[in-house]
């Protein structure tokens, strides 16, 4: 993907690039961001998108 649509995980009606044949074993850090995205969603439901918590996994990996 390039874009965030890559964090979607595949649901009964979608299949999600996380898990699309390309993606597999090239993209790590999933259970990260998924722990981020859980952590803002508690605070925020309903209100952060994908692209979202891509940008604060992003620059909490830059603080790294």
């Amino acid at each position: 993907g390039c874009d965030a649509s890559i964090l979607l995980d595949d649901t009964k009606t979608f299949e999600g690039e996380k898990n699309a044949l390309p993606n597999r074993n090239s993209v790590r850090g999933y259970e990260l961001i998924d722990d981020i995205k859980a952590d803002v969603e508690r605070e925020c439901p309903l209100t952060v998108s994908c692209v979202d918590i891509l940008a604060l996994a992003a620059s909490e990996a830059v603080s790294l």
